[in-house]
């Protein structure tokens, strides 16, 4: 009979078993997205999302704005969307929920003390992580001063290096999204409100070295903010926040863009879905997309409005490609199953950097 166990051990696992090893290499099920998906604890006014895998610490990362929208003694103005630290949260569970880690720690030089940071975009490439970022040189209760977008660097996506501030057009630029284009150069959209709010973009070989090529051609929309661009299902798409709703472009090339569609218009039902979507971002996982976006709960309303109004919370909803009208849709409203997985490459990459170290 013992000769027969190893045969029977061997036999039970072709029909079905798992050893520690095969357990482990499964991905995890799906889970049901928080909602809301995450509020900041400290001053309650996440908002523009960026989401990263980091691959040192095996987990997902989100930086975002952190406006001040729960400090005493800013009723009067915006000087509470400025002085905005970029906060972080991290995902241990595929995105399904967050918490709050801790403020990024930002090397600027110069002298301002009351910084404000917004918006967050973060890439990676060959084991730096790189985000453009807006700076604003005060804490101010209008619009009326500069604002540029400024270049970091890091290795554990907490502590950041000052690079450069990039040579673009105005200043008074924001919200950079960018993307890695098939032929290896960078490309950043971003808004110039100089020019209307227009919708500009700029590449780069290197994501040090970017040259600025004005407008965007195609979008119709005569203002907007917060570009983020992706491909996905065969071609590319840009959202824009134009205020009311997310403006959908779709495009064969990420040259010339047409109009495709508005998303999260209408206000959800869920807990803190009740205002329209705003500033975008998108993880690709597999087959599958997921649109990040902050709401207002409290109202639609513009700074400045009560301090409940203020309150910003982070969001999820799954996309899907509507292949006969050639466009991408929603349900918010619907439960969204998540479980974001590493990029395929992070894993192989941490392992030889750690390797390396050793």
């Amino acid at each position: 009979m013992k000769h027969l166990l190893p045969l029977l051990v061997l036999a039970a696992c072709l029909t079905g078993c798992t050893t520690p090893a095969t357990r482990s290499a499964m991905p995890r099920p799906d889970k049901v997205a928080a909602k809301p998906l995450y509020r900041d604890p400290v001053m309650d006014g996440a908002s523009d999302p960026t989401i990263i895998w980091n691959s040192h610490a095996h987990q997902w990362y989100m930086l975002y704005t952190s406006r001040r929208a729960n400090v005493p003694g800013l009723e009067n103005g915006v000087a509470w969307v400025h002085g905005c630290p970029i906060g972080i949260a991290t995902s241990d569970d595929g995105g399904a929920t967050w918490k709050y880690l801790r403020d990024a720690n930002i090397g600027y030089p110069g002298s301002v003390a009351d910084k404000t940071y917004w918006a967050p975009a973060v890439v990676e490439h060959a084991g730096v992580y790189h985000m453009y970022v807006v700076y604003v040189p005060g804490i101010f209760n209008d619009w009326g001063h500069p604002r540029y977008i400024i270049h970091l660097t890091s290795k554990d996506l907490i502590n950041w290096q000052y690079e450069a501030t990039l040579p673009l057009a105005h200043p008074k630029v924001i919200d950079a999204g960018v993307l890695h284009l098939p032929d290896g150069t960078w490309r950043l959209w971003y808004k110039d409100e100089a020019t209307g709010s227009s919708c500009n973009y700029a590449d780069s070989p290197d994501l040090y070295h970017w040259t600025d090529h004005g407008r965007v051609t195609g979008l119709s929309d005569r203002g907007g903010e917060a570009p983020v661009a992706f491909h996905w299902q065969g071609h590319y798409w840009l959202f824009r926040d134009i205020g009311k709703a997310l403006a959908l472009y779709r495009s064969e090339n990420a040259d010339d863009w047409q109009r495709a569609g508005t998303l999260l218009a209408d206000r959800g039902t869920g807990p803190d879905d009740t205002g329209v979507g705003h500033h975008a971002e998108v993880i690709v996982s597999g087959h599958r997309a997921y649109l990040f976006y902050f709401v207002q709960p409290g109202t639609s309303a513009v700074p400045g409005g009560p301090p409940d109004g203020r309150r910003s919370s982070i969001q999820v909803t799954e996309l899907h490609y509507d292949a006969v009208k050639n466009t991408l849709t929603v349900d918010r409203n619907a439960p969204t199953m998540i479980n974001l997985q590493p990029p395929e490459n992070a894993e192989t990459e941490s392992k030889i950097e750690s390797d390396g170290r050793d």
